[in-house]
């Protein structure tokens, strides 16, 4: 699949779109006839439906989870970031070349003190504090960061929110 952009607007989405999405999201190799099968509609209707959802922006990829530790990258960490100014060519440079990086998972730009909050995945804690100073502590832009170690990543579900939320019981 071709990468496509998100859509400025949501989407109006039927439940036969909710339901395809729902099971791409569990399953993004899940073979034309499976899903045509599980959201009750014809093969033709489903690679329609789903070439439908990827010209409108909703669906914008596949991709392979690969898992960290398997790869020799076992400590996670989310690294704040405050820049030293706020100059445009300073924040351009930073938010075109941090991604790039390949330890880094992901890179949000966010409100409040911070101003950027990295997603990395190193092999120890050698190679993290070697990471921070190679490619932060030693950027003049940066002005400040705070290191925290992900102990556990639980993923949260991804696809569209239900037509009706379920109920969730009260904990005390």
């Amino acid at each position: 699949m071709a990468p496509s952009t998100s859509p400025q607007q949501p989407v109006e989405l039927d439940a036969v779109d909710r339901r395809i999405i729902q099971e791409l999201v569990d399953d993004a190799r899940i073979s034309n006839a499976l899903l045509a099968q599980r959201t009750g509609i014809a093969p033709s209707t489903a690679l329609l439906r789903t070439r439908a959802l990827i010209d409108r922006g909703v669906l914008t990829g596949y991709h392979a989870e690969v898992s960290l530790q398997g790869v020799g990258r076992s400590v996670q960490a989310l690294i704040s970031v405050r820049l030293r100014a706020h100059d445009r060519v300073q924040i351009d440079r930073f938010t075109q070349t941090m991604p790039q990086l390949p330890e880094v998972l992901s890179m949000f730009h966010v409100s409040g003190a911070t101003d950027y909050l990295l997603h990395i995945a190193v092999s120890s804690t050698e190679a993290l504090r070697d990471w921070v100073l190679d490619y932060l502590a030693t950027d003049e832009s940066v002005g400040h960061t705070e290191t925290t170690l992900v102990f556990a990543h639980h993923k949260g579900l991804g696809g569209p929110l239900p037509e009706q939320l379920p109920s969730i019981p009260a904990t005390r």
